[in-house]
Order: structure tokens, then C-alpha cells, then sequence
């Protein structure tokens, strides 16, 4: 069991290691003298002379945007004029020329208003001969914060809380956010025309949609008012601060201009890449896993849904491969990522990966001692915790008994973190500068 555990985690760390923003960065972007080319190696999207351009600037925001703008710095080095970049608290490292903003995510705070207030400030410079590169990641959404007119810091922490807690998909939550921003949605693309933008993306929804990552700053919106009001209805948000209500039904009403759309002329010199994705991290994992001996199976990359139900099914998986080695036989390594949701009803303390492991702990119980299961944000971040998420057996619910606990108890109070705490199921890996949704794995020997 401890040579499972081990190489659970051996494989979760590959998985994390080959979407490092840095080399992804440095895989799609490259300079050569005088020539700037973007996009695969094999197949440039797009190639540019840098003598064309009067000024560079570097802008960006989320978990991942540091160690993208270090590649961006060494990469165009002196070029650069200016760089503005907001990250998470703790995710910062020291940069040459780009100013690094820390401030608060998952819920918005006056640190990222200030931090982006810069960035705007920033992009309304430029000009007709100025080259923008934008590095948007995971994280994004809430460290890229201007409010609409009429709506304050705290409407906006307000409705996020609410949003995170009545299990909300990522593609709903972005979608009021960007009607409530003056940033998202592709405003920020606005505010740097007429320049020439490259918009790097790391992503971290699933399907790698665009509009999505980090609600679309840079990318044309295809959501609405109406959808974004819908989304309030769906989950019967009635206690939704009155002013953001209010900007909803202006916007349904024609009163505030939409977001900009494909058509809109701000588009005309943006280049939108996505560098990095969930799938390039399952991909890595696989092929780790079976350098170490296991025949492996990714399931897919968008895995979405209630969280609790998420670990029935995978445990169901590994019931059948311990059963009948379908569909995968032992040594057997079944990968899956993307992102769930959790329901939130309890008063505890966890995230949605350490959710999915008590769940899966439950149904684990009595089973051979032969499986394990690994749940994991890559950017090591699980919630209000230090945790990435944890790695759970058939034997994880008798510690917590011998502990004085009942595992389903935690569960019902979304307390999966002192639960494993006591346990010692935490997968602790730190912040790891990336940000790729997650990655599970089961493994049976």
C-alpha cells in the first residue's frame, strides 16, 4: 500500500510538472533576431517583425502568470517597456521589468482592484504600434477585478461566495462575472485597441474554452445579460446584492452595452493561444505511470459535475477492475481530469478534491488492499487549504475511526481537510505556479 501511495503521488507530480507555465510559454513563443513567431513549433500562427513595434507590455493575471512573464522577459528581454501582473497571495517571484500584484482569490480584494486598475491603465496607452502580451491563467477571474459602475468590492465578494457555495458550474460563474465587470468578457481587449495583442491562455475549464479562462478578458464573449440573470434564477439566488440585480436588468434592457462579441472591431489584432491544458497534464501522467509498469487509461479531460457523485462513479471503476480487470487490467492506472462542483451544506473545511476522496474513502472501505485513489488541483491549491487535495485507501476510514471519527459525518459538514488531517491522506506539494483544473488517479495493484 505504501508503494501505491508513493507512486500515486510520483505520478500526480509528472502530471504537474509537464504543464509548467514557463516552458509552455517557451514552447510557443519565440524570438530570433528581429522575428517574433507564435503558436505550435511545427506550425506558427502567426510571425511578426519586432521593428514594426514602438513599445512592448507585458500584462496578465492569475495563479500562473509569474513564472509566464519571467519566459516572457527572457525571451524579449530590453524590448519590453513595462509589465503589469496581478497573482495570488504567495504566488509571486521576482521579475526584472513586470510589476507583480498580489491580492486575494477565490474572493476579490481592493489588492487586485488596484492591481488592475494598473493593468488598464496600461492597455489604454497604447497605440497603433504597440505589441500587447497578455498571460491569462486559472485564477484570473478573481485577481482581474473592476467592478460596473454602481457595484462595490463587496457585492462582488458577496455574490462570488454565493456562487462557489450553491454548486455553480466555472462557465456560469464566469458568466456574471463578466456582466458585472468592466474588465471581462473581452473589455480588456477593448481598452488596449488599436494595438497588436497576443493573448497567452494556460487553461483551466474544461473543453478549453476561451471565453472562459479567466472570463475572457481578451476573447470574444458569446454570453448575455439574459443568460447571466437566468443563471441567478436557476439556482434561486434571491439574496444577490440589489445592485448587481439592477445591472442585470439595465443590460436585459439595453441600458449598458453588451460585452463585445466576434464581430466587434476590438478583435481585429488579437491572436488568442491557449499553451497549456488539463489534457497535456492526464497525458503526462499516463505516460509516467506506465514507465513505472501500469496499464493506463485516461478516461477524459472533462469530467464535470457534483463532486460526491464524481467519486461514486470512479470508485465503481475500481470495484470492476478489482472484480473483473475491465476495463483496464492490473497493474491498472485510470486517469481522469477536469472539474467538479461541490454543494457546499456543512460548515467545514476542504475543497472539491479532498471532497471527492472521503466520498471515494467511503466506498473504498473493505476493499482489498490493493487500490488507492488521488485527487489533486494542479496548481496545489484545494480550497481555503494548504492542501492539493489527498490520496485515500480501503483503510482510510479505520484510521479515522481509531481517530474518533466517522468519515461520514465530515463528509455531510464538507470537513474533508481535518478529517484528513488526522488522518494523513493531505497531498501537500505547496503552490506550484500552474493551473490546469484536476487530476485523479486510481491505482490497483
Amino acid at each position: 500500500m505504501e508503494t501505491l501511495r508513493s507512486e500515486a503521488e510520483t505520478i500526480f507530480r509528472s502530471a504537474v510538472a509537464a504543464v509548467d507555465p514557463h516552458a509552455a510559454v517557451r514552447r510557443f513563443v519565440r524570438v530570433k533576431g528581429n522575428s517574433l513567431s507564435v503558436g505550435p513549433e511545427a506550425e506558427p500562427v502567426r510571425t511578426f517583425d519586432l521593428d514594426q513595434f514602438e513599445r512592448i507590455f507585458l500584462v496578465g493575471g492569475g495563479k500562473a502568470a509569474s513564472p509566464m512573464a519571467r519566459a516572457m522577459e527572457e525571451l524579449l528581454g530590453t524590448r519590453i517597456t513595462r509589465g503589469i501582473i496581478n497573482v495570488k497571495y504567495g504566488f509571486g517571484s521576482k521579475l526584472s521589468v513586470t510589476e507583480t500584484v498580489e491580492a486575494r482569490h477565490p474572493l476579490p480584494d481592493e489588492k487586485g482592484i488596484q492591481g488592475t486598475a494598473k493593468i488598464l491603465t496600461l492597455l489604454q496607452s497604447a497605440g497603433e504600434r504597440d505589441l500587447v502580451f497578455s498571460m491569462i491563467s486559472g485564477g484570473g477571474s478573481a485577481l482581474l477585478v473592476h467592478p460596473g459602475e454602481g457595484i462595490s468590492l463587496q457585492d462582488m465578494q458577496e455574490l462570488t461566495r454565493t456562487l462557489l457555495e450553491c454548486g455553480a458550474g466555472i462557465d456560469e460563474i464566469n458568466t456574471l462575472r463578466k456582466h458585472i465587470s468592466a474588465v471581462k468578457g473581452g473589455q480588456m481587449a477593448r481598452a488596449a485597441m488599436p494595438a497588436t495583442t497576443i493573448n497567452l491562455m494556460l487553461s483551466d475549464v474544461v473543453g478549453d474554452r476561451m471565453d472562459i479562462i479567466a472570463s475572457g478578458p481578451f476573447v470574444p464573449d458569446h454570453s448575455t445579460f439574459r443568460e447571466a440573470w437566468e443563471i441567478l434564477e436557476k439556482y434561486n439566488l434571491r439574496d444577490v446584492p440589489r445592485s448587481i440585480r439592477a445591472r442585470l436588468k439595465e443590460g436585459m434592457e439595453g441600458r449598458i452595452p453588451e460585452t463585445p462579441k466576434a464581430d466587434d472591431p476590438a478583435f481585429a489584432r488579437v491572436h488568442n493561444l491557449i499553451v497549456g491544458s488539463n489534457m497535456l497534464a492526464l497525458q503526462a501522467a499516463e505516460k509516467k505511470a506506465v514507465s513505472l509498469g501500469y496499464n493506463s487509461l485516461i478516461l477524459s479531460s472533462m469530467i464535470e459535475g457534483e463532486t460526491r457523485e464524481v467519486a461514486r462513479v470512479h470508485t465503481g471503476i475500481a470495484k470492476e477492475v478489482l472484480k473483473t480487470g475491465k476495463p483496464v487490467r492490473p497493474p491498472a492506472c485510470i486517469i481522469s481530469g477536469g472539474e467538479t462542483t461541490v454543494t457546499i451544506r456543512g460548515k467545514g473545511l476542504g475543497g472539491r478534491n479532498q471532497e471527492f476522496c472521503l466520498a471515494a474513502a467511503l466506498e473504498l472501505k473493505g476493499l482489498p488492499d490493493r487500490a488507492v485513489i488521488l485527487s489533486g488541483g494542479t496548481d496545489g491549491d484545494d480550497g481555503p487549504t494548504e492542501a492539493a487535495g489527498a490520496i485515500v485507501d480501503s483503510h482510510t476510514v479505520a484510521r479515522g475511526e481509531q481517530a474518533g471519527m466517522a468519515a461520514s459525518d465530515f463528509l455531510q459538514d464538507n470537513d474533508a481537510y481535518h478529517f484528513f488531517e488526522k488522518t494523513g491522506d493531505l497531498l501537500v506539494t505547496g503552490p506550484t505556479g500552474t493551473n490546469v483544473m484536476d487530476v485523479r488517479l486510481i491505482l490497483i495493484r
